[in-house]
């Protein structure tokens, strides 16, 4: 499986940024975490003359790196015309917190996987509307995958972006199916919300993705996801090979697999199972109820 780093989707900061030239770049980078630190300093927020007064910076160049992080949503304005930190900044280090510790939580179920299924094996997150590969083991094959750890590839066809998005709530999905445009890689990929929106039915359904040739010929993708505590999907584990080994025949099979190593991956990150609903729901009937 190719996979593509997805760079059409940029943040304000990196637009505001990519507008100035190469030694601006990396001095208004920089300025800009030194506000943030200097905001992390004070208990209070504090008003433009504060920053400038701390930073010993012109009243004009701070208000530029206030109104960049701001559009970033990584400080906030007071009604009182002050500044603070935002909320962005809590998401983002919880997020890094989540990938660093998931990769050495899931890694030991993961190999095993890998071992079992003699095929690749992805660990991936959602971010926005790709999918970022977190981790890779590779099994001792002459034909194996050539996606690399850090890379992205679109959430409509991947299996893992199907299977995270799937169990997402409803405004998660909707704006993120929103914010996608759809191009067409191979004559299988789904390139229509109506689509998409119909595939997502069937996996929480069957509690798992099929990506069958949808970005790469040749290659077929089972993925599954790893839910929270609180029972959304947060990661994805998908096992990758050509279709000449990963048929229809067997995918089945190896589905089941792929659960099985994401519902125990789903119980040591504190996924518990739960009385049952009186709404039915795939991942209650996989990850036990």
């Amino acid at each position: 499986m190719t996979a593509s780093l997805n760079t059409s989707i940029a943040t304000p900061l990196s637009e505001a940024l990519a507008k100035t030239d190469g030694p601006y770049q990396l001095h208004g980078l920089e300025r800009a975490v030194s506000v943030l630190e200097v905001l992390s300093e004070s208990e209070a927020p504090l008003s433009l003359a504060e920053i400038c007064h701390r930073m010993n910076l012109h009243k004009s160049t701070a208000h530029r790196s206030l109104m960049v992080l701001e559009r970033s949503a990584l400080i906030e304005r007071t009604p009182e015309n002050r500044f603070r930190l935002g909320l962005k900044l809590y998401e983002l280090g919880n997020r890094a917190v989540e990938q660093i510790d998931l990769r050495a939580r899931v890694y030991p179920f993961f190999r095993r996987l890998a071992m079992d299924v003699r095929e690749t094996v992805h660990l991936g997150v959602l971010q926005k509307t790709s999918v970022v590969y977190l981790d890779k083991v590779e099994p001792n094959r002459r034909i194996c995958m050539s996606s690399k750890i850090g890379s992205s590839n679109p959430v409509y066809c991947t299996s893992m972006g199907k299977a995270m998005l799937a169990f997402q709530p409803e405004e998660t999905i909707e704006k993120i199916v929103s914010s996608i445009r759809f191009t067409r890689y191979t004559p299988k990929t789904l390139c229509s919300r109506e689509k998409l929106f119909e595939h997502l039915e069937t996996v929480r359904r069957r509690g798992y993705a099929i990506d069958d040739e949808e970005i790469e010929l040749g290659v077929r993708c089972i993925g599954a996801p790893i839910f929270n505590e609180d029972r959304w999907a947060i990661a994805a584990v998908s096992v990758s090979g050509p279709t000449s080994r990963i048929t229809p025949q067997n995918v089945r099979a190896i589905a089941q697999r792929v659960l099985t190593c994401c519902r125990e991956i789903s119980a040591s990150l504190g996924m518990r199972a739960k009385k049952k609903s009186h709404v039915a729901s795939p991942f209650l009937t996989h990850y036990g109820s």
